[in-house]
């Protein structure tokens, strides 16, 4: 089967399995970082690759504002454009007209909006939202959808949701027009839905059911949580969704990549995840480490010469010092951002890893329990003076 999803063990809700795509399989659960504008911000695909990613997100929207995703089809598809020969996944763009909230205005046939590039007038309708995706060419592609604030009231909510399962099945009908007339095709592309809902419970259920009943698709992903909602709300909403979705195939938390979130999110039958966090933070001076955050930039670290993290074997602190590290980033050094970027993209990619190493041997609740009170023993950072 060109996408395929086996569970090898489980811990509870928790699972360790592997999601075979036409550009490889993919070991869950497993962290993808996130290349907006097909790059990984200052990172090279080599050094993805070197530590441990195995599925790259792009995203629709962005790139169909710039280059194009014609002209991406016409270099030969997102994967040569971007230099990555392993999966990539490519997100819909709902999300990103959610965040353009003053710019945009929401129908049954689709949306409009202003493009933040140029200031044009825009409309995308879930089937040209398929089209720009089929012309990306990545493996997994995710469904158009209606994205509300966290805690939108259960009306709002209620309307996004049944909003966009309308829109999954004019995805699903232009997804089967495009096969019928674009064949042969370079490889096959899998379809995700997302379940909406907002924090409202019984939305989260209906949204997951009426999905389950329209088709047996070969992934799920979770929407509209981390977009203001207090975590334990999120962390609802997945015990609700682990026990309303199918369990025979891989489940995509959108956006979502704090590393308590990560472990927390695992505990709830999560297997994939993505978001912008460890760059945007990275270049910021905020690094994740095994006993919780710091800020680099802050003076304490000036004559440090212990690395970042000391149980952690990146690049950057295998290499260098905390005081070398905030040196760059007082001097504005460019390596600096990169470093840390690195580190953070390297730090979810091995959490993810000893997460599935705990499943397999059968020790993920104690392994869980004492990771997330360790990283929970640290205060939050302080700001950098």
């Amino acid at each position: 089967m060109t996408f395929a999803f086996s569970i090898d063990a489980t811990a509870g809700a928790a699972r360790a399995g592997v999601f075979t795509t036409p550009h490889g399989p993919v070991e869950t659960p497993a962290f993808m970082p996130v290349g907006t504008l097909a790059t990984v911000k200052s990172l090279d695909p080599t050094e993805l690759r070197a530590l441990g990613a195995q599925m790259l997100l792009g995203n629709a929207y962005h790139l169909h504002q710039r280059p194009g995703d014609g002209l991406i089809r016409d270099l030969g598809g997102l994967h040569r454009f971007m230099g990555w020969d392993g999966p990539i996944l490519t997100d819909s763009g709902g999300f990103q007209v959610f965040s353009l909230a003053t710019l945009r205005t929401v129908s049954e046939d689709g949306v409009e909006f202003r493009s933040h590039v140029d200031g044009s007038r825009q409309f995308l309708t879930p089937e040209r939202v398929m089209q720009i995706e089929r012309n990306l060419g990545a493996d997994v592609i995710m469904q158009f959808d209606h994205v509300v604030p966290g805690q939108a009231e259960a009306s709002v909510a209620r309307d996004a949701s049944e909003r966009s399962l309308r829109w999954l099945a004019r995805c699903r009908a232009e997804v089967a027009r495009l096969d019928a007339v674009d064949a042969p095709r370079p490889h096959a592309q899998a379809l995700f839905p997302i379940v909406q809902g907002g924090i409202h419970a019984e939305l989260r259920r209906e949204a997951a059911s009426a999905i389950a009943d329209m088709a047996d698709w070969p992934g799920y992903a979770v929407g509209g949580l981390s977009v203001g909602e207090p975590k334990p709300d999120m962390y609802a909403m997945l015990d609700v969704t682990d026990a309303a979705l199918p369990r025979h195939a891989p489940r995509y938390l959108m956006g979502v990549g704090f590393p308590e979130d990560l472990v927390e999110g695992v505990r709830r039958g999560i297997d994939l995840f993505d978001c912008v966090a460890p760059t945007r933070m990275g270049r910021n001076g905020a690094v994740f480490t095994s006993e919780g955050r710091l800020n680099i930039k802050r003076a304490t670290f000036r004559a440090d010469p212990a690395p970042l993290d000391p149980e952690c074997t990146c690049p950057a602190c295998a290499r260098f010092s905390r005081a070398y590290l905030r040196h760059l980033f007082v001097s504005e050094e460019m390596l600096g951002m990169r470093l840390l970027s690195l580190h953070n993209v390297h730090f979810l990619v091995s959490l993810m890893r000893d997460a599935r190493h705990a499943v397999r041997a059968g020790t993920f609740d104690a392994w869980s329990t004492d990771w997330l009170r360790r990283y929970h023993s640290r205060p939050a950072p302080a700001s950098a003076p």
